[in-house]
């Protein structure tokens, strides 16, 4: 294996989970787009738009399945990290 290489897979090792975000964050960066979300549709029907209306009705319930699958992956990672502490 080249020194290069091997250089590079460890410099990617130390630094994935620090540049990883945490779950904490995804969830507060999931609401503030679900937030910005209902604020256009407010603001789209308010102007009388009802294309715009649709379409950001549709943002809305894909990213609440984000947040739900986001949130579900989080309790799972959370689950198999507490097991695998009391199985040590």
């Amino acid at each position: 294996m080249k020194l290069q290489t091997l250089a590079l897979a460890v410099l990617v090792a130390l630094a994935g989970p620090a540049l990883a975000q945490t779950a904490q964050d995804t969830n507060k960066a999931d609401k503030a787009q679900i937030k910005a979300d209902k604020d256009k549709m407010r603001a789209d029907r308010k102007a009388g738009d009802k294309d715009a209306v649709k379409a950001d009705k549709e943002k809305l319930k894909a990213d609440k399945a984000k947040r739900k699958a986001d949130r579900k992956a989080a309790r799972d990672a959370k689950k198999a990290a507490k097991q695998d502490n009391t199985t040590k």
